[in-house]
């Protein structure tokens, strides 16, 4: 494999697996209708997500995700779900991208890479979603699923299509949410140290 097609195979899987941490059906549903429009390749083991049949499932799961998030509380309790299923999603979207590179390897980058990525973002929507809930009693979580979703979307869509870009724009929201977290700590530790 040459390294601008590797460049490009981990940018797409961590770019799609970041996105699997806004939201889990939907990138894999942007996956497979790509893989099918013929704007994706899959790795050889992975090609049953471009199958009509994958396509119906991961459109199915993903009407009903987005529409549960919208559901009072149980967005909260999707949340909890969430964590570990996006972390798989994750895995699994970075391993259809690395197909061509040994198999040690490939997995290694999809567990670390592909889960991690979608770890981190799953659990910044979960602090997200806990504190939209306590200050406004759960009324401002609509806005926040309609944002986590659309950002998902996003995400997907710029993997595929400028693959560079979403892995700019995943580590750029990611340290800024960890510069803000940071802050935010230390900041708050500061009066007591006073």
């Amino acid at each position: 494999m040459e390294a601008m097609e590797l460049i490009l195979s981990l940018s797409v899987g961590l770019g799609l697996s970041a996105a699997c941490g806004f939201r889990i059906f939907v990138p894999l549903l942007v996956i497979s209708i790509a893989n099918k429009a013929g704007h994706l390749e899959l790795a050889d083991s992975f090609e049953w997500m471009g199958s009509t049949a994958a396509i119906v499932t991961f459109a199915t799961a993903t009407v009903l995700e987005v529409s549960a998030y919208y559901v009072p509380w149980v967005d909260n309790l999707l949340d909890t779900v969430a964590a570990p299923t996006a972390v798989v999603a994750g895995v699994i979207a970075t391993a259809s991208q690395v197909g061509e590179m040994s198999p040690l390897l490939g997995w290694s980058i999809a567990v670390i890479g592909g889960g991690g990525i979608a770890g981190l973002v799953q659990g910044l929507t979960t602090v997200t979603r806990h504190i939209s809930s306590f200050a406004t009693a759960g009324f401002g979580n609509p806005l926040v699923s309609t944002a986590e979703g659309g950002l998902s979307v996003i995400m997907s869509v710029l993997a595929i299509v400028v693959p560079l870009v979403a892995v700019l724009l995943v580590l750029t929201l990611l340290f800024f949410a960890v510069k803000k977290i940071f802050f935010r700590k230390k900041a708050s530790e500061e009066p007591a140290a006073a």
